[in-house]
C-alpha cells in the first residue's frame, strides 16, 4: 500500500475552470474540468458515473443521516440515561460539535474530492513522517465502520417492524430470529437496489427527501394537537440518574443516543467520484445537511419529551421502541399508528440502500490503495455498469454474517453497534486532528472552494474535543455495573481493540509492503 506518491499534496494551486464548456465528454462520465484536475492531482482513475448534483448530493447525505426519524429509534437510550433535560441538552452539545467536524470535512473535502474520504485527507494533512501509517489506521476504521453501519440499520429497520407486528397482533412472540430473517431481507434489497437501480438513486433520493419533509410535519402536528403537553419546566429540568455515582455521568452516557442521530454525514464525501463538480457541491451538501437535520432532529426532540407522558410506561412497551406507542397512546387508531410509523421505517429503509453506497464506495476506494485483502477483487468496476460491484457484494455479505449474532445475542450485536459508531468517531479524530496540525503548522494550503480562513484552527480544536469526549463515553455500557449482568456490558471496546489489533498485524506482515 504505497500512499507516499500517489497523496502529496499539489504545490501550486491551479484555476480550476468551471464554465459550461468546461463539462468533459461522456467517456469522463459527466465529470468537469475542475473534477478532472481534482482526479489527476491525486492520481485517481475516474471509474464511476457522476450522476450525482448539488440537490441531490444534498438529499443523499439528509436520507442517510435521517436525524429525526433517527431520534424516534434512539429515544429509549437518551430517556434512560439523563432523561429528558439530558436528552434535549446533551443534544444540543453534540449537535454544535458535529457541526464543527462536519464543517472541517467539507473544507477537506473540497480540497481533495475522493471516495477515500477520511484516510485520504489523513495522507494529506497527516505529517509526512506518519502519512502512510496514519493513513492505513483511517481506511481500515472507515471500513469497520461504515461496514458495521450497515448491518446496524438493517437491524434497526427489521426490528421496528417487528414492533410495529407486536402492536399489531399482541400474541406475536418476538423472536431474535425473525429479526435475522427480516434484516437479511433489508440488506438484500438495499443491495438490489443499489446494484440495479443506481443510475436513478439521485432522484430517488430527491424524492425521499420529499417525504423525509413532509413526514416531519404529519408526525410533528399530531403529536402536539392530540397529547396534552408537560410544562416547560418540567422538561427542561428533569434528569434521571439511572443508577449512576451522578446526574451529569448519566447524560454523558447517554450521550450516544444524540451521536447516532447525526453520524455519518460523511457518507456523502465516499460519493465524491460520482458527484459533478464535486468540490463545490459536497462541502456544501455536508453543512447544510447537518445543519437542517439538527434542526429537525432537535424539533421532534423537544417535542417528543414534551408529548411521551409518563418515561417509564413508555419505556416498558412490549413494541420495543418509544415512537410506536408514543403514536399509538397519541392516536388510538392502529391505521392512523401503522400509517405514522410507515413514514419512519420507509425512509430508514432507504437509509439503509445510501449507508450501503456510501459503505462500497469507501472500501473500493480503499481497496484501489491495495489496503483490504483481496483488493484486486475489491476495486473491480464492471465495464457498462460503472460500479463497484464487489465492494456491494461484500457489505451485503458482511450485513449477513453479522445478521447472525442477532441469533445467539442482541446485546452482542448491539456492541457491535456502538463499535461502527466508536470507528467512525475514531476516523473522524484523525482526520480533522491531522487537519488541524496541518493549518497550525503553516503547511501548503490546497485550493479550496469552501475556505474557513483564520476560523479553520478554531473549528477543527471545537471539533477534536468533542470528538475526543464522544469517543471515550461511547464506549460506556448502558448501566451502572455491567459485569453483573452481562447483557448490560458494552463490549465494543473488546472488540474495537480485536479489530485494530487484526487490522495492525496485516498492515505489517502485507499492506506496507
Amino acid at each position: 500500500m504505497d500512499l507516499t506518491t500517489e497523496y502529496k499534496p499539489a504545490i501550486e494551486a491551479a484555476a480550476l475552470d468551471r464554465t459550461e464548456s468546461a463539462v468533459c465528454e461522456s467517456d469522463l462520465k459527466g465529470s468537469t474540468a475542475a473534477d478532472m484536475q481534482h482526479m489527476e492531482r491525486m492520481g485517481k482513475q475516474q471509474q464511476l458515473q457522476r450522476n450525482f448534483r448539488q440537490i441531490t448530493s444534498f438529499s443523499f447525505s439528509m436520507i442517510l443521516v435521517a436525524t429525526w426519524e433517527t431520534v424516534f429509534g434512539v429515544a429509549g437510550l437518551g430517556l434512560t440515561n439523563g432523561g429528558s433535560a439530558g436528552f434535549i441538552y446533551m443534544y444540543i452539545v453534540v449537535w454544535i460539535a458535529f457541526l464543527c467536524v462536519y464543517t472541517s470535512m467539507a473544507e477537506m473535502g473540497s480540497m481533495a474530492p475522493t471516495s477515500g474520504g477520511q484516510y485520504h485527507w489523513v495522507s494529506e494533512f497527516a505529517p509526512p513522517k506518519y502519512q502512510k501509517v496514519l493513513s492505513y489506521i483511517v481506511g481500515w476504521l472507515s471500513v469497520l465502520g461504515w461496514q458495521t453501519s450497515v448491518a446496524a440499520v438493517s437491524y434497526l429497520v427489521a426490528t421496528e417492524i417487528q414492533g410495529l407486528i407486536v402492536l399489531n397482533q399482541p400474541s406475536y412472540t418476538f423472536e431474535r430470529w425473525h429479526g435475522t430473517l427480516l434484516m437479511i431481507a433489508v440488506a438484500s434489497l438495499a443491495a438490489l437496489f443499489n446494484i440495479l437501480l443506481s443510475k436513478h438513486l439521485p432522484t430517488i433520493e430527491g424524492l425521499i427527501l420529499i417525504l423525509h419533509l413532509a413526514g416531519f410535519l404529519a408526525i410533528l402536528v399530531p403529536l402536539w394537537t392530540l397529547n396534552p403537553a408537560a410544562t416547560p419546566t418540567t422538561v427542561f429540568t428533569t434528569f434521571r440518574n439511572n443508577g449512576w455515582d451522578s446526574t451529569g455521568t448519566s447524560c454523558l452516557v447517554g450521550i450516544l443516543a444524540p451521536i447516532l442521530t447525526m453520524l455519518g454525514a460523511d457518507s456523502v464525501a465516499h460519493m465524491s467520484e460520482e458527484i459533478r463538480d464535486a468540490s463545490r457541491a459536497l462541502p456544501r451538501a455536508i453543512v447544510y445537511s447537518c445543519a437542517f437535520n439538527g434542526l429537525l432532529g432537535l424539533i421532534m426532540a423537544i417535542t417528543l419529551c414534551f408529548v411521551i407522558g409518563d418515561v417509564d410506561t413508555v419505556l416498558a412497551t412490549p413494541t420495543g421502541f418509544v415512537f410506536i406507542q408514543l403514536f399509538y397512546n397519541t392516536t388510538g387508531s392502529l391505521l392512523a399508528t401503522n400509517a405514522m410509523c410507515a413514514v419512519v421505517i420507509i425512509v430508514a429503509f432507504f437509509a439503509v440502500i445510501t449507508i450501503m453506497a456510501s459503505a462500497s464506495r469507501q472500501c473500493f476506494a480503499f481497496a484501489r490503495d491495495d489496503g483490504l485483502p483481496g483488493s484486486k477483487w475489491l476495486r473491480g468496476v464492471k465495464e457498462g455498469w460503472d460500479l463497484p460491484l464487489n465492494a456491494i457484494y461484500l457489505s451485503l455479505g458482511v450485513a449477513v454474517l453479522l445478521s447472525l449474532i442477532v441469533v445467539g445475542s442482541a446485546a452482542a450485536f448491539n456492541s457491535l453497534t456502538s463499535l461502527g459508531a466508536v470507528a467512525l468517531l475514531s476516523s473522524y479524530i484523525f482526520c480533522v486532528g491531522c487537519f488541524l496540525w496541518n493549518r497550525l503548522t503553516g503547511k501548503v494550503r490546497l485550493p479550496s472552494e469552501f475556505d474557513l480562513g483564520r476560523w479553520s484552527p478554531v473549528v477543527s480544536a471545537v471539533a477534536v474535543a468533542g470528538l475526543l469526549v464522544m469517543f471515550v463515553f461511547a464506549f460506556f455500557p448502558p448501566a451502572p455495573k455491567p459485569m453483573l449482568q452481562a447483557v448490560n456490558m458494552n463490549w465494543s471496546c473488546l472488540i474495537f481493540g480485536s479489530a485494530c489489533a487484526w487490522g495492525a498485524g496485516y498492515y505489517v506482515l502485507v499492506a506496507r509492503k
